[in-house]
C-alpha cells in the first residue's frame, strides 16, 4: 500500500507519496481557506493509501480521513535525515513558525525549540516585506536583496513596525535592495540567536519555504561561517516525514 504523508502548514500543503520507501509523488499548494477540502482534491487521484498527517491541521485530518498524525518536530526530523544522512541540527523556517530541531547519532530528535507566536523571523514576515517595498514575488525579494548594500538598520523584528521602518526608510531615498537586505538580516540573525540558544551541532540542515530564499540563505552561512546542508525540495521535508512515519509504523500512529 501507498504511504502519503501530508503536512498542512499556515501557508502550504504538502503532500508526499512512498511506493515501497521510493518517492513517486510531491505535490504543495496554497493552504487556503479551506484546507481540509484542498487536501481532499490532492487525494483524489491516489489509490487506497495510508495516510499520514503533520502541521497546524493534522489533528482536524485525523479526525475526518487520516490513518495517523504525528508531530511536526518528528515529522520535520524524519524528512530532514531522509533527504540529509548525517545530519545533526535541523533549522526550519516556514510560514508563521521558526524550529530548531537537535538531533542525535541516529537521528531521533534530543531537543528541540520553536519561535514564539508572533511572526517575525518567519516567512510571512518576508511576505509582508516584499509587498511593503513593491517587489512582485519573494524568489525577486530575495535575490535583489542579496544585491544590497549594508548599512541600513531595522530597528524592530514586529511585523508591523518593522513594514512602517521600511516604508519611512524607503521614502527617505534608501534603495529598497538595501532595505531588503536590512529586513532578510533581521530574519537571519533571529534564527542564528535560536541555533546558538540550543548550542547547535553541525552539519546544519535548513528546510521551510524560506529555505528557498538566497539572500537569507547567504547571511546565515556568513553568521554561522558554514555551508547549511539544503534538501532538494526543503519544503516537503514535513509531508516526507509523515510519509516515512507511515511507512515505519503498521498501526495508525496518534503522536500529538
Amino acid at each position: 500500500m501507498l504511504s502519503v504523508g501530508i503536512d498542512i502548514g499556515s501557508r502550504t500543503i504538502g503532500l508526499a507519496v512512498l511506493e515501497e520507501g521510493r518517492l513517486i509523488r510531491e505535490e504543495l499548494r496554497d493552504t487556503g481557506f479551506t484546507p481540509l477540502e484542498t487536501v481532499k482534491e490532492m487525494l483524489l487521484s491516489l489509490p487506497p493509501a495510508r495516510i499520514t498527517a503533520t502541521g497546524y491541521g493534522r489533528h482536524a485530518a485525523g479526525a475526518e480521513f487520516a490513518h495517523g498524525i504525528i508531530t511536526e518536530i518528528k515529522a520535520h526530523a524524519l524528512g530532514a535525515v531522509h533527504c540529509c544522512p548525517g545530519v545533526k541540527t535541523i533549522l526550519d523556517i516556514g510560514g508563521q513558525d521558526t524550529k530548531v530541531i537537535l538531533l542525535d547519532h541516529r537521528g531521533s530528535v534530543t531537543d528541540f525549540q520553536m519561535n514564539d507566536k508572533c511572526s517575525a523571523g518567519t516567512g510571512k514576515f518576508l511576505e509582508v516585506m516584499a509587498t511593503a517595498l513593491g517587489y512582485e514575488s519573494l524568489e525577486e525579494f530575495g535575490r535583489e536583496s542579496l544585491l544590497g548594500n549594508p548599512g541600513v538598520k531595522i530597528s524592530s523584528m514586529c511585523t508591523v513596525f518593522a513594514e512602517s521602518e521600511a516604508i519611512s526608510l524607503l521614502h527617505s531615498g534608501r534603495p529598497r535592495r538595501d532595505i531588503g537586505l536590512a529586513l532578510h538580516l533581521s530574519v537571519a540573525e533571529k534564527a542564528y540567536g535560536m541555533l546558538q540558544r540550543v548550542h547547535h551541532h553541525k552539519p546544519v540542515a535548513f528546510t521551510g519555504g524560506v529555505a528557498r530564499n538566497p539572500c537569507v540563505v547567504a547571511l546565515l552561512e556568513g553568521l554561522l561561517k558554514e555551508k547549511l546542508i539544503m534538501p532538494q525540495n526543503p519544503q516537503m521535508a514535513g509531508a516526507l516525514g509523515a510519509a516515512l512515519a507511515g511507512c515505519q509504523s503498521p498501526e495508525p500512529v496518534t503522536s500529538t
